[in-house]
């Protein structure tokens, strides 16, 4: 019911939020030192790609109820079925990959705005103070100055991994929607790439969209490699 990987997840993510809202009542903001960064922001770290995986928003209890939840629902079986070693592998690669599509889509778009905005009229150097100083005096502006400034937290890119994984393990398995609605899970995982796929293209929100395909795609090409070399049996 608990294997020993998944539990130590679930101790490191609930450490990583008791000590963001602890040094946050003293002033320091953990997630501005370990959320991940566009590279050319001037707060990135190379180990952000990293500890973002175990950062979660001080703010919003559910996201990491959730990501934890599902993290245990789905990725228990999996660690029962491959060991430890294997489910870790799996889950630190999956969300390494939701980082780096993450941030390709990111870097694309910031590419994009800055022709614009040079385009506009904007100089190199106002683009820079832009970003340093977090100010903004038109939409296309403020798009560009959050692409810098909005760290990226949560292990959800992990999480959308092991869905994934499930999803192509346990094909059939049946998933119970709001605890009410059986749907086998090869179609939620279906239906949830879909959804983010839409979402990452049409939406504006803050949700990493394409972290969560990314997950999906690295954890998916991780799989067809395992099997391609007789190291699983599905």
């Amino acid at each position: 019911m608990l294997p020993e990987v998944i539990k130590n997840l679930l101790i490191i993510n609930g450490l990583f939020f008791l000590a963001s809202l602890a040094l946050g009542q003293f002033g320091f903001d953990l997630i501005k030192t370990l959320g991940l960064y566009l590279p050319g922001a001037e707060q990135f770290r190379p180990y952000q790609v990293v500890t973002h995986m175990f950062m979660h928003s001080n703010t919003f209890f559910a996201h990491i109820f959730f990501n934890m939840f599902v993290l245990w629902m789905f990725g228990t079986s999996l660690e029962n079925l491959w060991g430890g070693q294997r489910f870790l592998i799996f889950y630190l690669i999956t969300g390494l990959g939701a980082a780096l599509l993450h941030l390709g889509v990111n870097f694309w778009q910031a590419a994009q705005l800055r022709g614009e905005l040079l385009s506009m009229g904007y100089s190199e150097y106002d683009l820079d103070y832009a970003i340093q100083n977090t100010v903004f005096d038109s939409q296309e502006l403020l798009e560009y100055v959050r692409l810098f400034n909005t760290p990226t937290v949560g292990a959800s890119g992990a999480v959308y991994g092991v869905l994934l994984a499930y999803g192509m393990i346990f094909p059939n398995h049946l998933i119970y929607l709001y605890f009410l609605v059986p749907i086998r899970a090869k179609y939620v995982v279906l239906f949830l790439g879909i959804a983010e796929l839409f979402s990452g293209l049409s939406s504006n929100d803050d949700v990493a969209h394409f972290a969560h395909l990314g997950g999906m795609l690295f954890g998916y090409v991780l799989l067809r490699f395992w099997k391609s070399n007789g190291r699983m049996n599905y």
